[in-house]
């Protein structure tokens, strides 16, 4: 198992006593498209952890792969404006969050950071998550992320 994968499941035993069962995936799953392809599920159900910066403060914004995060909407969720709202800078990420993009998990991170859940990944009784790499993914109900990352669930898909 990839370093960073391996770490992702770890720090999901201590803190959670949840064990992922972390699958990895040598050609990818870096979009959307690739994650649904190689576990064989449908876009939808590709939870996607983005990090945005929101008036200086990081936020992870987790939506479904089907959908694109609505920047605006995302801003009234945390009461700032649209264009104080915009994607984090892949250094940023990785220095606040300890994952590179395309990697990022909805919990575990380095810092504690807001979480908002795209509300149409509960429909689904299973989501596919990132585990720390762009190559590695693991089902989870989307509920579970919730209560792992203390997340707010609302309408942010554009």
């Amino acid at each position: 198992m990839h370093p960073k994968a391996a770490t992702f499941a770890k720090r999901a035993r201590e803190r959670y006593d949840f064990d992922p069962d972390v699958q990895e995936f040598p050609d990818g799953t870096k979009t959307a498209e690739d994650a649904a392809d190689a576990v064989g599920c449908d876009v939808a159900q590709i939870a996607s952890s983005l990090a945005f910066d929101v008036d200086a403060e990081l936020v992870v914004a987790v939506t479904s792969g089907a959908n694109r995060v609505d920047e605006a909407a995302l801003g009234d969720i945390v009461g700032v404006p649209a264009d104080e709202v915009s994607m984090a800078d892949a250094d940023r990420i990785t220095d606040a969050l300890g994952w590179s993009i395309g990697g990022v998990p909805p919990f575990c991170h380095e810092q504690s950071v807001p979480v908002v859940l795209d509300e149409t990944l509960l429909s689904f009784d299973t989501v596919w998550a990132a585990a720390g790499t762009p190559n590695a993914v693991f089902p989870i109900d989307p509920k579970t992320i919730l209560e792992y990352a203390d997340a707010e669930p609302a309408r942010i898909a554009a």
